[in-house]
């Protein structure tokens, strides 16, 4: 029995192999972290660890996904493999958690910023969930800059997160 448990967790990854799955999602909860630790930091409505979960989850969309790739069709159409719905699925997903965190009060509204957050925070995951864990860093540093920078720049001292 000891043998089929460590047979099943070590073989189970088909197109990603195990030490490259743990980097990439490692990958995805720092960056996560990253941009959810700068809105807790101002007590927006979703922080730190919102953004690591998103992170995480479209990472391991991703990782599934290729997962999925790599299976054998027995029956020509059982299986349809196209890449491109794991990151509109990732996205609807992400965009229906993030219209939760925005707000309106009349003409007014709040949340803005921390959803496309939550968005960066899926691209982000997706990214590093590819491999393309470089890119997923200058996104990562970027978000950030335009989140510290613009804050400074226009002087937001209200706490506003149009």
């Amino acid at each position: 029995m000891p043998e089929f448990i460590r047979d099943e967790l070590l073989t189970t990854f088909t197109a990603t192999p195990l030490p490259t799955a743990i980097f990439r999602l490692s990958c995805a909860v720092v960056l996560g972290a990253l941009i959810g630790w700068e809105r807790e930091a101002h007590s927006k409505p979703a922080g730190l660890r919102t953004h690591i979960l998103i992170a995480i989850a479209a990472c391991l969309f991703t990782l599934i996904a290729f997962d999925l790739m790599e299976l054998r069709e027995t029956d020509t159409g059982s299986l349809r493999v196209d890449p491109i719905r794991v990151i509109e699925a990732v996205t609807a997903g992400v965009a229906f958690l993030a219209a939760g965190s925005i707000i309106t009060h009349g003409a007014r509204v709040e949340g803005l910023t921390t959803g496309a957050g939550m968005w960066m925070a899926g691209a982000v995951g997706l990214c590093c969930g590819t491999g393309n864990v470089p890119l997923a860093a200058i996104a990562t540093v970027l978000a950030l800059a335009v989140l510290w920078m613009l804050r400074k720049l226009m002087g937001d001292t209200s706490g506003s997160d149009a």
